[in-house]
């Protein structure tokens, strides 16, 4: 007799040849742009459960260029297991034709000349499209978006998070949960919850006072669809006040609150649920490790790390579906749901081309009414660029690169200091950096650019811890996004190192000297969570950078050594 956990394996074999198979059939039509969007949303409906994914959109409303990262390094027992896999490794291991448009979605290399040939990706009117031909395949399908989406653009921080709200009203999503939306402050965050009409999750959202759970937010909900009972349990970001400011959202806390999970999966069982699904922003890695020590969901729905991925991974019994960002792709999972289990699944990570895919008309409507107040002044060309702008990855990308860059020259500093945040769609060479752009990598309730006097040692104590966050082997540990990102100062990193004896070789770059622990050196930076930070908006001192360069070019960063990856 197969059991349980041999049956999913199959399946994901099953699974990961309907994927292989249609990235097989992207590689040969790579050289003409011949993908269509039928060959894009082809998928053989299979059992009687669907779900639909999306999240970390970022508020990612227009069409966008997006580079995947470069350098993804996995420590402890996720050394070298997706999604710690890049470029030419993440494309031999699924399969992926050099130069096709799974590579130009799925990897790094070439990016800026495949770019040229597939054009840019996401829009929400496109998404819009992709999500109603699968409820026009499968109309009751569950759309469940994973957070991150009231957040990270011009529109959005002006309309404190409301045009996504209206906008994601139209695609009718059946629940969320959150991370970046709590930046909005507590208050505003209320008033977005009452007016939004579909479940707002998150079984580890406390109030911070009485330690029990926020009465806002509710734990699970439980849907009917395909005649099984299906039970979603929301798990918003665990570190909010670590990694964002928790004066603006005093009146809660977080945490990762496993043995909760278990009782909210124990419960909704107990109710009768047929399929336990976690609508997840814990990161890929913690949510690997939860799937470990609570017994009873069938499917994660995993965000926050921006991975994506073209086949789930199995943990137990447990399927692990990561879905990217910025609106770049939308994930369908068909599952089989018969005598209160999952018994099999069929997965498609659904690249968003948004020149093969046909907008929705009513979603392109919205989306424009939402833009038109902003529109001439994101519009307004504020300089070019002769370099590929990204950001994604641990360490600086080009965008991180430009913006300390500006923090170093505007507020006259030795050395600047960028957070190692993931959101940031790219800008390709050559073309002109509008306000718009400039917001899409800036855009925070917290951008006040700081500068301040630190000592050396510090200044290492500060990148030892952030390098802990980040390369601690216990997922439950890696509090955060990526490295903060440096300007103006080199160092040496050993992942493998333990915490304070990872970060060696601190160097002061215009002068070539190493940093001197009693030594003050003057520092820019942005995003401090403390209350009450000084200084101009990160924008504006990015901005007016790029005004006086008016073409920008940034060198290949080579002033951070990593070993032990």
């Amino acid at each position: 007799m197969i059991s349980r956990r041999d049956f999913l394996q199959v399946s994901m074999a099953a699974s990961a040849m309907l994927g292989a198979s249609g990235f097989s059939n992207w590689s040969k039509l790579a050289a003409q742009q011949a993908l269509t969007q039928d060959q894009l949303l082809e998928f053989d409906t299979f059992g009687n459960v669907s779900l639909i994914h999306v999240t970390d959109i970022h508020a990612q409303l227009k069409p966008i260029y997006f580079r995947e990262p470069e350098v993804n390094i996995g420590v402890g027992e996720n050394r070298g297991a997706v999604p710690h896999v890049t470029g030419a490794d993440f494309r031999k291991l699924y399969g992926i034709a050099d130069g096709s448009p799974s590579a130009y979605a799925l990897s790094y290399n070439d990016f800026s000349a495949l770019a040229q040939t597939y054009g840019r990706v996401g829009g929400l009117d496109r998404v819009a499209t992709v999500v109603n031909a699968i409820r026009a395949a499968r109309p009751d399908a569950l759309l469940l978006d994973g957070g991150d989406t009231w957040h990270g653009s011009y529109t959005c921080y002006h309309s404190q998070g409301q045009d996504m709200v209206n906008t994601m009203q139209l695609l009718k999503p059946e629940a969320m949960t959150f991370h970046w939306e709590f930046t909005l402050g507590q208050e505003r965050v209320r008033e977005l919850v009452e007016q939004s009409p579909f479940a707002m999750l998150g079984q580890n959202i406390f109030n911070a006072e009485w330690d029990e759970p926020a009465e806002e937010f509710k734990p699970y909900e439980f849907f009917e669809r395909g005649g099984a009972k299906i039970a979603v349990i929301g798990q918003a970001f665990p570190y909010m006040p670590i990694a964002n400011p928790g004066w603006m959202f005093p009146d809660f806390s977080f945490g990762i609150r496993d043995q909760r999970m278990q009782e909210m999966v124990d419960e909704v069982r107990a109710a009768g649920a047929d399929l336990v699904v976690v609508l997840s922003h814990n990161g890929f890695d913690v949510d690997k490790k939860m799937a470990g020590r609570v017994t009873g969901i069938d499917v994660i729905l995993s965000g926050h790390t921006h991975d994506a991925l073209p086949e789930p991974v199995l943990v137990g019994e447990t399927i692990i579906v990561a879905s990217g960002s910025n609106g770049k792709f939308v994930s369908r999972v068909d599952l089989d749901v018969r005598d209160g289990r999952m018994m099999g699944f069929r997965h498609k990570l659904i690249p968003i081309f948004s020149d093969v895919i046909t907008p929705d008309a009513e979603m392109a409507a919205a989306i424009e009414a939402e833009r038109a107040p902003y529109k001439t002044a994101m519009e307004e060309v504020i300089g070019q660029t002769d370099s590929l702008l990204y950001r994604r990855g641990n360490f600086n990308g080009s965008w991180d690169d430009l913006i300390c860059d500006a923090l170093i020259s505007e507020r006259d500093a030795d050395i600047a200091m960028s957070p190692g945040v993931r959101w940031g769609p790219s800008v390709l060479p050559g073309q002109d950096i509008t306000r718009e752009d400039i917001w899409n990598a800036t855009s925070m309730t917290y951008g006040k650019a700081y500068r301040t006097e630190m000592t050396g040692e510090f200044i290492h104590v500060i990148m030892e811890d952030v390098a802990d966050n980040l390369f601690n082997p216990d997922p439950y540990y890696q509090q955060g996004g990526d490295m903060v990102r440096v300007g103006g100062m080199g160092y040496r990193i050993d992942v493998n190192k333990k915490q304070g004896e990872r970060i060696t070789n601190l160097t002061l770059l215009r002068t070539g000297e190493q940093i001197d622990p009693a030594k003050t050196y003057v520092v820019a930076g942005w995003a401090s969570v403390n209350e009450g930070t000084e200084g101009p908006q990160i924008w504006d001192v990015v901005e007016n950078h790029i005004r006086q360069k008016g073409t920008v070019t940034v060198a290949p960063n080579t002033s951070v050594e990593v070993v032990g990856a």
